[in-house]
């Protein structure tokens, strides 16, 4: 795992949250040779990524525009914000999107009452609740509203 340091990040994907979803995608994502920086507040949530990651990780509050500038935002391909915060999702996205023009932008969304917010900003989201909801639908083989 490199610490984070200057260099070049054209291309990549910056992952917001090293959670356990943050760390399965940034582990994945290198594991198959894809260019990764993993932000997260806390040094510790870094212990969760495979130990053959071999991304660049980034200490630091992603709602600040301090660190994505750190992170080199301008020249990600993609940046996804999966904290377990929508609040944060939805800033880190809407800046991602609207300040630095990043065209793919994904978001996890914990409450899908919110997806309007995204959907406005023309950003793609991700919703665990929703994605729960349709896979018990199609295990089951009818519409969960009829249940």
């Amino acid at each position: 795992m490199k610490l984070f340091s200057s260099i070049k990040n054209e291309g990549c994907t910056i992952i917001i949250g090293c959670g356990r979803l943050g760390a399965n995608l940034a582990s994945t994502l290198s594991d198959s040779g894809g260019s990764t920086i993993i932000i997260d507040k806390n040094p510790d949530a870094f212990r969760k990524l495979s130990p053959s990651y071999g991304g660049i990780v980034l200490t630091g509050d992603a709602t600040e525009m301090s660190v994505l500038e750190s992170a080199e935002i301008e020249k990600a391909a993609a940046v996804i914000s999966v904290t377990n915060n929508d609040n944060t999702n939805i800033m880190v996205a809407q800046l991602a999107k609207e300040m630095y023009n990043i065209e793919r932008v994904i978001a996890r969304l914990l409450d899908p009452e919110c997806e309007y917010v995204y959907r406005e900003f023309d950003i793609d989201t991700i919703c665990p609740a929703v994605l729960s909801a349709k896979e018990i639908d199609k295990l089951l083989g009818v519409s969960v509203a009829e249940v």
